[in-house]
C-alpha cells in the first residue's frame, strides 16, 4: 500500500476490511496514522478486530457497506487515504456454507453480508430475461441465454438450493470446452447481483472524492474487467476527461478535474506474489490523487 503513502500519517479509510490484512499493513507503516474500517460481513469485522487489536485506540470497526461510504464517515474528518480491495475474500470463498464457490458444496447463498436476497433466491425468482441480463451483463458470459433456460428448466423440476447443483447444471449446458470452470462467470455474475457490487462501486468512487481532502488519495484494487472499467472511466472523467460521445453538443458525462492519476496503467502483481497468492494473479490496482479545486 506505498501508493497511498501511509507514513504521511492522518486519517485513513479500509472500505473493504475482510481480514485486515491491508488495515494492518498501512497501521504499522504509519505511526501517526488513524484508520476506519468498513465491511458489511460482520464475521470479517470480529477477525479484523482481534488482529488488529495491538494497534489499540489507533483504528475504528464499522459494520457498513464500502457504497455508503458517505454516511459512514460522518463525523470523521476529511481522509487522507482510501482503500478498497473488491470482490470476494479468500475468507469467503473458503467457507462452503457461504456459498460463494463452485468448488464447494453449501447452500447457494453468496451474501457478503446477512440480510436481502440470496442467490437462490434470484436463481428461484428472476425470469428468463432477467436471469440472461444478468449472466451476460455482470459474468461477461457468452451463453447466457442457454445457461438462463436450463436454470428454467431445471427449477421447474425442483428449486435449486446448492452451489454444486447450480454449477452442474451449468455445466450440462456449456459442455467441457473451456479452460476455467464452466461456471466460473456465472457465480460471479451472481454474486454481483446479488451484493449489488457494481452500483456500490460507483456510490463509492464519488464518495471517496468528494470527501478526500485535498491530497488525499485513493486506491481501488478491482479483479475483473467490469470493475476495472467503471475504476478507470471515474478517475479519467474525475482528472477532467470528457467521457461524451464525441457529436454532442455539449459535456454530460459531470467532467472536472477533481484528480491527478497516479497509475496510467494498472499495476499488477509481480509474479512473486503471484506465487505467494494465486488468486492475486488478476488483481488491477489503480491509483488517484485529489487535487485542491
Amino acid at each position: 500500500m506505498r501508493i497511498l503513502a501511509p507514513e504521511r500519517g492522518g486519517f485513513f479509510v479500509d472500505a473493504t476490511l475482510g481480514a485486515g490484512g491491508h488495515a494492518e499493513a498501512l497501521l504499522e507503516r504509519g505511526p501517526d496514522l488513524r484508520l476506519l474500517g468498513l465491511d458489511r460481513d460482520p464475521d470479517a469485522l470480529a477477525i479484523a478486530r482481534e488482529r488488529l487489536a495491538r494497534f489499540g485506540e489507533r483504528f475504528e470497526l464499522r459494520q457498513a457497506d464500502f457504497g455508503d461510504l458517505a454516511e459512514a464517515l460522518a463525523g470523521f474528518p476529511a481522509p487522507s487515504g482510501v482503500l478498497a480491495d473488491l470482490g470476494v475474500s479468500s475468507m469467503q470463498i473458503d467457507r462452503a456454507e457461504r456459498g460463494f464457490s463452485f468448488r464447494r458444496d453449501g447452500p447457494l447463498d453468496m451474501r457478503m453480508g446477512r440480510i436481502g436476497r440470496s442467490a437462490a433466491d434470484v436463481v428461484a425468482t428472476a425470469s428468463l430475461e432477467e436471469l440472461t441480463r444478468i449472466f451476460r451483463d455482470f459474468g461477461e458470459e457468452r451463453m447466457a441465454a442457454k445457461i438462463a433456460r436450463g436454470i428454467v428448466a431445471e427449477r421447474a423440476r425442483g428449486p435449486i438450493v446448492t452451489t454444486r447443483q447450480l454449477a452442474k447444471v451449468v455445466a450440462e449446458q456449456k459442455g467441457g470446452r473451456e479452460k476455467i470452470d464452466p461456471a466460473t462467470r456465472v457465480f460471479q455474475a451472481l454474486r454481483i447481483e446479488v451484493n449489488q457490487e457494481l452500483v456500490a462501486l460507483a456510490r463509492f468512487l464519488a464518495a471517496a472524492v468528494a470527501r478526500m481532502q485535498p491530497g488525499g488519495r485513493l486506491a481501488v484494487i478491482s479483479y475483473h474487467s467490469l470493475e476495472d472499467r467503471i475504476v478507470k472511466e471515474a478517475f479519467r472523467r474525475d482528472s477532467g476527461v470528457c467521457l461524451c460521445p464525441p457529436r454532442l453538443p455539449a459535456c454530460t458525462c459531470g467532467a472536472r478535474k477533481a484528480l491527478e492519476v497516479l497509475t496510467r496503467r494498472p499495476i499488477r502483481p509481480t509474479p512473486a506474489e503471484v506465487e505467494r497468492n494465486p488468486r492475486s494473479r488478476s488483481a488491477r490496482l489503480r491509483a488517484a490523487e485529489k487535487i485542491a479545486v
